[in-house]
C-alpha cells in the first residue's frame, strides 16, 4: 500500500495523474462505456474470469469474432465474460459508429457478450484500460498492443494472467487452458 501511495503522490506532482492506468491496482479499478454509451464499473465484475479483446470489424482476424462467441457459451456460466472493445487503432478496420458496430457483430456473429463503446489501445490517446494491461505484469510480456483481437485474460481478481496475439485463436489449446486454470 505504502508503495501505491507513494505512486500516487509522485503522479499527482509530476502532473502524470491524468493518465489514471498508472495508480490502479487491477482491472476492476476502471470504468468505462458500454457500446451503448452508458457507464461500466468494472468492478462489478468482480469474481469473474475476463476475456478482454480489442475488435475490428474489417480485419483479416475479425472471424474470430464467432469463437469468442463460442467462447462466451461455454464458459460464461463458469464465469468467464468476453469483452469486446472496438479499436480503430491498426489499418482503419474498424471505422465505424458504436450503433454499425453493434450491428454488425450482432448480424454477422450473433454476438451476445459485452460489447463496449470504441477505444484506442495504443498513442497518445490510449485508454486507460489499456494503458493498465499493456504494462501489468504477467508471464507474456508487456508493451503496446501490435494489431486487431488481442486477447487479455483478466483473474477473478482483476488482475491480468495472460496475453495472447492476434494469430493465436480464442479456441486455441492454450487459450483454453488458461481460461480452465483461471475459473478454478
Amino acid at each position: 500500500m505504502k508503495s501505491l501511495t507513494r505512486l500516487f503522490v509522485t503522479a499527482l506532482f509530476s502532473g502524470t495523474l491524468a493518465t489514471a492506468g498508472f495508480a490502479a491496482d487491477s482491472v476492476h479499478d476502471f470504468k468505462v462505456k458500454d457500446i451503448d454509451g452508458k457507464e461500466v464499473d468494472l468492478s462489478a465484475y468482480k469474481g469473474k474470469a475476463l476475456l478482454i479483446v480489442n475488435v475490428a470489424s474489417k480485419c483479416g482476424a475479425t472471424p474470430q469474432y464467432e469463437n469468442l462467441q463460442a467462447l462466451h457459451k461455454q464458459f460464461a456460466d463458469k464465469g468467464l465474460v468476453v469483452m469486446g472493445f472496438p479499436a480503430n487503432n491498426y489499418g482503419g478496420q474498424e471505422p465505424g459508429t458504436e450503433a454499425e458496430i453493434k450491428e454488425f457483430c450482432s448480424t454477422k456473429y450473433d454476438v451476445e457478450f459485452p460489447m463496449f463503446a470504441k477505444v484506442s489501445v495504443k498513442g497518445d490517446d490510449q485508454a486507460p484500460l489499456f494503458s493498465y494491461l499493456t504494462t501489468a505484469e504477467n508471464p507474456d510480456g508487456t508493451g503496446d498492443i501490435k494489431w486487431n483481437f488481442e486477447k487479455f485474460l483478466v483473474s477473478k481478481d482483476g488482475k491480468l494472467l495472460h496475453r495472447f496475439g492476434t494469430r493465436t485463436k480464442p479456441d486455441d489449446e492454450k487459450v483454453l487452458a488458461a481460461i480452465e486454470k483461471a475459473l478454478k
